[in-house]
C-alpha cells in the first residue's frame, strides 16, 4: 500500500488587500441581510398559516357544535312555551349546551388571535351558564337572561370567525 500526495509552496504575502476588502464586507453584509430577511418570511409565513389552520378549526367547530346547541335549547323553549312538559327536551338541550362549551374551549389556543381567545372562552362560559339555568329549572327572568348572553356571545364569535375568513 502506498501513499501518494503532491506539495507546492505558493509564494506571497498574508496581507489584506485593502482595496478589495470593503467590496467583500459589503457582499457579507449584503448577504446576512438577504438571509435574514429570507429567514423572517419564511417564519411570517409559517405562523400565518398555523394561525389560519386554527382559526379555521376553531370557528368549524364553534359553529357546528353551537349550532347544535341552539337547536336543541330551541326545543326545549318550544315546549316549556307550548305548556307541554318540557322534560324530555331539557336534558338533551343541557348535554347539547356543555357539549358544545366543552369543544369551543378545547379549540382555544395561543395560536388563535386574543379577541377571538376572548369570544370563544365567552361563549364556552356562556353555553355552560344556559346549561345550567336549563338543568337548574331557574326563573324566567334568569333563564332569558342566561339565553340573551349565549346569543350574543355567539354572535360575537361568528361575526369574529366570518372576519376571519
Amino acid at each position: 500500500m502506498g501513499l501518494l500526495g503532491c506539495t507546492t509552496v505558493v509564494g506571497g504575502s498574508a496581507d489584506v488587500d485593502t482595496n478589495a476588502a470593503p467590496a467583500y464586507k459589503a457582499s457579507v453584509t449584503t448577504s446576512i441581510a438577504q438571509s435574514a430577511a429570507s429567514s423572517s418570511a419564511k417564519e411570517t409565513e409559517r405562523q400565518l398559516s398555523s394561525t389560519t389552520a386554527a382559526v379555521h378549526t376553531a370557528c368549524e367547530t364553534l359553529s357546528t357544535s353551537s349550532a347544535d346547541a341552539v337547536d336543541a335549547l330551541n326545543s326545549f323553549v318550544a315546549a316549556m312555551n307550548s305548556s307541554g312538559d318540557p322534560t324530555p327536551t331539557e336534558g338533551p338541550a343541557g348535554a347539547a349546551l356543555n357539549n358544545s362549551a366543552d369543544l369551543v374551549a378545547t379549540s382555544v389556543n395561543s395560536t388563535l388571535p386574543q379577541p377571538m381567545q376572548d369570544a370563544f372562552n365567552a361563549w364556552s362560559d356562556a353555553a355552560h351558564a344556559t346549561a345550567t339555568a336549563v338543568l337548574g329549572h331557574l326563573p324566567p327572568a334568569d333563564f332569558n337572561a342566561a339565553v340573551t348572553r349565549l346569543n350574543d356571545t355567539r354572535a360575537n364569535a361568528l361575526n369574529l370567525c366570518d372576519a376571519a375568513y
